[in-house]
């Protein structure tokens, strides 16, 4: 008999009690926690602009030419692209699960280099941004102004500026996005008909600003090889480039034959505005900006999450007037409560445990065994997750919740036939080997019974297989354990 064994050797059986908890115990630690397990395939998204062109236009020049060459990709499932008129473009590429997303995205870079030749000169002086993210958003906050006083283009450039690099650099953080960004920028009013009674095209407005707004490489004084040598030698320094709109209005669009020139503002008007304005975001109709912050593969949800609430907490404290921050969304939360439940579950499943044996066998040495026997199940299982790459999740939190019952009712079973032999006389020892003679085969069969309904699951495909396989297979260590 199996059992016998642990019997007659109660130091081993201690050990290994011991070591199942201590593994579990760093198994937990070390466990990512998420709110659902890792079901949408791995996504690597390929993002540019296209200033001034339309959806049309974009979707042609820039996002045919990328789709061409990432197509077959290793462990491609498909891609789609999104080109919207304010000339951006994102190509969302999505892999196989269990596709590493660092190995596809250097694969995606690669492609995406041989079609940068291919490109319009515009989009190739932007250039193409590759990440690899979690498809699901962490967390949203929002730099909003209680009082009014700060507009949405101020928050936006203070928190692109302060806030999301000390975000983005956070372990656990995949991309911290800024929805509807206000980018400072110079913006060029252009007046049609002036610009016509000039016999002037926008072109050449264009071509103006990007010869007269650069910064030239100009060399240097007495570098080698000179016939007298110098001590010195010298970096030549030109003019930088242009920082207010009153320089950009001096920009010369044409030198007539009379020395007289047609300046930049006599054809249009020049401000310091934001770089776009299809977006305008509110909190409670207060002027905010909000950033959508998603998780790497992998990441510790809780544990990122806390970073970035206590980064966000030390930059408040250097907020100027009139500006304040936010958290409506937290996916987290959902976790917490789900951890909190399962915490709360143990805690009842003791309390009854405790309750039924010392009220029917009065005997508190009987009560103890299964309060020692239950958690090491429990706190066992988690070692199993971390050995099969699960990860803590609403799923496995769940699956725990029924292995507890379950296992508190096998430890209540062989208790009370223990203690059933021996208050017909026998001694300890000789009523454990009775009872674990008798009740062995059927607590085996129903973990048989259990694993035969639970584990199949575990082979099934698609989405339903991806989604319940950490949800059974946690069950099924629990009991075996």
């Amino acid at each position: 008999m199996f059992s016998s064994f642990f019997i007659k050797n109660p130091v081993f059986s201690a050990v290994v009690s011991i070591i199942i908890v201590l593994a579990g115990i760093i198994s937990m630690i070390n466990l990512p926690i998420e709110q659902y397990p890792r079901v949408v395939p791995p996504q690597i998204i390929v993002s540019t602009n296209y200033p001034g062109a339309s959806a049309e236009t974009i979707s042609k020049t820039v996002a045919a030419p990328i789709e061409e060459q990432i197509n077959g990709a290793n462990n491609m499932l498909y891609m789609n692209s999104v080109a919207a008129d304010n000339g951006s473009v994102s190509i969302n590429v999505f892999f196989q699960v269990g596709t590493d997303p660092s190995d596809a995205k250097i694969d995606v870079n690669n492609r995406v280099q041989a079609a940068l030749s291919k490109l319009p000169e515009q989009v190739q002086r932007q250039g193409i941004n590759v990440r690899e993210r979690s498809p699901s958003m962490l967390q949203v906050f929002m730099l909003y102004s209680p009082t009014n006083s700060r507009d949405i283009t101020y928050l936006s450039n203070y928190t692109l500026i302060n806030i999301v690099d000390d975000i983005k650099r956070i372990r656990g953080v995949g991309d911290a996005t800024i929805f509807g960004a206000k980018d400072y920028a110079i913006r060029i009013w252009i007046d049609p008909l002036k610009l016509s009674n000039q016999n002037l095209t926008t072109s050449d407005v264009i071509d103006a600003i990007k010869e007269q707004n650069a910064q030239y490489a100009a060399g240097k004084f007495a570098a080698e090889p000179i016939k007298n040598k110098q001590m010195f030698t010298y970096t030549l320094q030109t003019p930088k480039r242009l920082t207010n709109p009153k320089e950009f209005g001096e920009i010369i669009i044409r030198s007539n034959m009379d020395g007289s020139a047609l300046h930049l503002k006599d054809v249009a008007t020049v401000e310091l505005g934001s770089q776009s304005y299809n977006m305008t975001t509110q909190l409670n109709n207060k002027p905010a900006i909000p950033v959508g912050i998603f998780l790497q593969s992998g990441a510790n949800a809780l544990d990122t999450a806390r970073a970035v609430e206590k980064v966000l907490e030390e930059a408040s404290k250097k907020f100027p007037e009139g500006v304040a921050y936010s958290i409506p969304y937290d996916s987290t939360a959902f976790v917490e409560i789900s951890i909190k439940e399962v915490a709360k579950t143990f805690i009842e499943a003791i309390i009854l445990v405790i309750a039924i044996i010392f009220l029917f066998l009065q005997n508190w040495r009987a009560t103890l065994i299964p309060i020692l026997a239950v958690p090491v199940s429990i706190i066992g299982a988690f070692a199993g997750m971390y050995v099969l790459g699960f990860s803590i999740n609403l799923l496995t939190l769940f699956g725990l919740v029924l292995a507890i019952g379950i296992v508190v009712d096998d430890a209540i079973i062989v208790i009370e036939n223990v203690e059933r032999h021996m208050s017909e006389g026998m001694s300890p020892t000789e009523a454990s080997y009775t009872a674990m003679k008798e009740v062995s085969s059927a607590l085996i069969a129903i973990i048989l019974v259990l694993s035969a309904v639970f584990i199949p699951v575990a082979f099934m495909g698609g989405l339903s297989g991806e989604m319940y396989r950490q949800f059974a297979i946690t069950i099924v260590v629990s009991i075996v354990i």
